[in-house]
């Protein structure tokens, strides 16, 4: 039996508070600090957990705070916060397409983001600033491309899955004849951006997603309800108040900033925005879209994926994108299982 509590404040607001799903998400972000000092402490000079909180509220020594300070915690920061933005934008796809395969990864949003930067490193020989807004400008304008496609009388979901899927495969095949049309260092430049990567992230990755986050989330969440309300139907929601396709195509922008900006980040880290939202879902076990569990949960995965990555291979030996590939490869097939099992598929 669920545990529901009503909240009532001075004012006469009354808000209905999840026991269980507040507890999940409380743990989610217990784990998610504690790897995330873990793993600042980790690399080729280890710094015990101890000295590394020391070290962030002031008080270590000088090699300490240049060591956790610049380069170990911009890309913490990095890894919490793009995790967080595609355990979000893949809740949001999901609950928009009412489908659980209906995320970045496979409407294509991830691929059109490799493409823009790709267009970037071969064609224009960019920087690393100009991959990251070439990857920005992909991924927003595949999200475009798709919504357009998908139009006709609204936006439903499962023409929107079918049109990302098209989608995908189109710009699937554009990156391929991009990367015969490189040399072998753009090549080998390319692969390593299209894995999915956290190495060498500094304080310039870090603010940008920190105010889009900031602005976004707030946005996204103040629109839970109505989210909530459009899972039971356009008609229904609409009936009871909610302008379905106002907030329909407001989630779907805040999910195609929020997966672009991840991209131009850190690369198109493969399967956080599909298994995040599953697992807490699950965790929860709440209907509805669980969009700050899934933020949460996204952001302790990433982390957590970066911290066994250089545990077991070392410090920058293997992109996180490959850890987060081959977890949630394992995490596909058990799910399958289990719904072959219980006669669902």
């Amino acid at each position: 039996m669920r545990t529901n509590r009503a909240i009532r404040t001075p004012g006469g607001l009354s808000v209905r508070l999840d026991v269980r799903a507040t507890v999940v998400v409380a743990l989610i972000l217990l784990a998610a600090l504690t790897a995330s000092v873990v793993l600042i402490g980790t690399g080729d000079f280890p710094i015990p957990a101890g000295d590394v909180l020391k070290t962030l509220f002031g008080h270590g020594n000088a090699g300490q705070e240049f060591i956790v300070n610049e380069l170990r915690l911009p890309r913490v920061l990095v890894g919490l916060l793009v995790g967080a933005s595609l355990g979000l934008g893949g809740a949001l796809f999901q609950a928009v397409s009412r489908n659980p395969l209906g995320s970045p990864d496979v409407l294509g949003l991830s691929q059109g983001a490799t493409a823009g930067a790709l267009t970037m490193i071969v064609l224009f020989s960019g920087s690393a600033t100009q991959i990251t807004l070439g990857a920005l400008v992909g991924g927003l304008v595949t999200g475009l491309a798709i919504y357009l496609l998908a139009w006709k009388q609204g936006v439903h979901g499962y023409r929107l899955v079918l049109v990302g899927i098209g989608v995908s495969a189109i710009v699937t095949a554009v990156n391929g004849y991009l990367l015969t049309r490189s040399t072998l260092t753009e090549a080998a430049q390319a692969v390593v951006w299209m894995t999915g990567s956290l190495s060498g992230r500094d304080w310039t990755q870090v603010w940008p997603l920190l105010w889009l986050c900031a602005v976004l989330v707030p946005l996204v969440l103040a629109n839970g309800r109505g989210l909530r309300m459009m899972e039971m139907g356009d008609d229904v929601s609409g009936a009871l108040g909610v302008r379905v396709e106002r907030v329909r195509l407001l989630l779907l922008v805040a999910a195609v900033l929020l997966t672009a900006a991840a991209t131009a980040a850190a690369g198109p880290v493969s399967f956080v925005a599909l298994t995040a939202p599953q697992l807490a879902r699950r965790l929860t076990r709440s209907p509805g879209p669980n969009l700050l569990p899934s933020l949460c949960m996204g952001a302790t995965l990433l982390v957590t994926a970066d911290w066994v990555s250089q545990k077991v291979f070392g410090a920058d030996q293997l992109p996180v994108g490959v850890v987060t590939g081959v977890l949630g490869g394992v995490y596909l097939l058990w799910l399958l299982v289990t719904e072959r099992r219980a006669g669902r598929i």
